[in-house]
């Protein structure tokens, strides 16, 4: 690909160029000319456009797309049993391919360039995302209740022999939760993350039955419970997070984990709502995710934003989780969860940006572009999306949209 100057951009509150190469942001300054980059650089106009960091979905399950609207207006566990599992039983390796390509198509659409996917089939999401230029972390799925033994052996094996990926793609350990996952396999998926170097990804502390259960069962809260396996430590990732103890939040951050707040599907299945001043002031790291179509209904980060920041000053007061910081959570904390150099518009970051047509009316008075972003826009604002230094989206348009639609089209004939 070649490289890519953006010229007159806004950066924060200043007219900038931006000088793209090799994947990584080379050079940020008030001018950069051509004579300063090679002659096959592609020059962008960045005319009443700003440049910022696109989105980092820290926790979904992308060929669930599939799946949405199937299963509406019910309970966590009846929606699983009785619609969700049944169906994906019946998912071939080709349904989750193209479904990860709409799920891609919906997320660079809204100006998503990262997702850390827990599915089944990681071949067909790998390629997916291989083909459609983003960046993922593919769950490599443990769940004994719905594997068999060799199933399992199969996943370790996999991951010993495909640990580095690809540039763009890293595997990551992803027991399903504490009620599919018994002891000695969550032993055994923690030793294995740990030892490659890999982070390990679970649902955690979802609903108020997973507690109730996992109490009854051990004694202890899921926090509690895993932390007395030896579980939790600075490479773990949580989803959900919901009902947790005082002490929970303690261990949580002692062992330095990272969160990831799913406000959407919370709401649309009556989970609960993530004590997010407590977290706050414990300093625990929180990243942003959308969880699957099937319970959001979509994969739109933005909007996760506006419903994080709104749903959090709900009980908390108007200051509790500013569009700022919850616009952190969406970029820079789902980088860092997952080690990605990228989620900030610097040199020497992973070139993943967005562009925003400041002349879109949702933009439009500008007194705080942040602010806008968070409660007033929606995806008709983005001008362009690039990740790894590719354009993946520009004119409103993505490639092979129309052969991605048609296919998933025939999936939904069929079932």
């Amino acid at each position: 690909m070649p490289p890519l100057l953006i010229k007159s951009v806004w950066k924060d509150h200043d007219l900038v160029d931006i000088f793209i190469n090799e994947h990584y942001f080379q050079k940020i300054a008030k001018s950069i000319s051509l004579d300063e980059v090679p002659k096959n650089t592609r020059v962008i106009d960045g005319a009443e456009k700003a440049i910022i960091p696109p989105f980092y979905n820290a926790h979904t399950h992308a060929a669930m797309t599939l799946l949405r609207g199937y299963a509406d207006d019910m309970s966590l566990f009846k929606w699983l049993s009785e619609y969700i599992w049944p169906l994906e039983a019946k998912l071939t390796r080709e349904d989750v391919y193209w479904g990860s390509r709409l799920a891609i198509l919906e997320m660079i659409k809204s100006g998503t360039v990262f997702f850390s996917d827990m599915y089944w089939n990681r071949e067909e999401t790998i390629r997916a995302v291989i083909e459609m230029g983003v960046r993922a972390t593919i769950g490599v799925t443990f769940a004994e209740n719905l594997m068999s033994p060799k199933s399992i052996e199969d996943n370790f094996d996999f991951l010993e022999k495909n640990a580095a990926c690809h540039e763009r793609i890293q595997l990551a350990v992803m027991p399903h939760a504490v009620y599919t996952v018994g002891d000695v396999l969550w032993r055994r998926c923690a030793e294995t993350a740990q030892r490659l170097g890999l982070v390990l990804h679970t649902h955690l502390a979802e609903t108020t039955e997973e507690v109730e259960n996992c109490i009854q069962k051990t004694g202890k809260t899921p926090v509690q419970y895993l932390d007395s396996l030896g579980v939790l430590n600075q490479n773990v990732v949580l989803a959900h997070a919901i009902h947790l103890t005082p002490e929970d939040i303690d261990i949580l951050q002692k062992r330095d984990v990272t969160l990831v707040h799913n406000p959407s599907s919370n709401m649309k299945l009556s989970s609960g709502k993530m004590n997010i001043s407590a977290l706050m002031k414990a300093g625990i790291p929180i990243a942003l995710g959308t969880d699957g179509a099937s319970s959001n209904n979509n994969l739109d980060m933005r909007e996760e934003m506006k419903f994080a920041a709104l749903l959090a000053k709900v009980d908390g007061g108007p200051e509790l989780l500013s569009a700022d910081e919850v616009f952190h959570m969406a970029t820079v904390q789902g980088s860092r969860a997952y080690q990605v150099n990228a989620g900030l518009i610097e040199e020497g970051k992973l070139a993943d940006a967005i562009l925003l047509d400041l002349n879109n009316e949702r933009l439009i008075p500008n007194h705080h572009l942040v602010s806008n972003w968070v409660y007033a826009a929606d995806a008709r604002c983005i001008d362009k999306v690039i990740c790894h230094g590719q354009i993946l989206m520009e004119n409103k348009s993505v490639e092979n949209e129309i052969e991605i639609l048609e296919r998933v089209k025939k999936f939904a004939a069929k079932n």
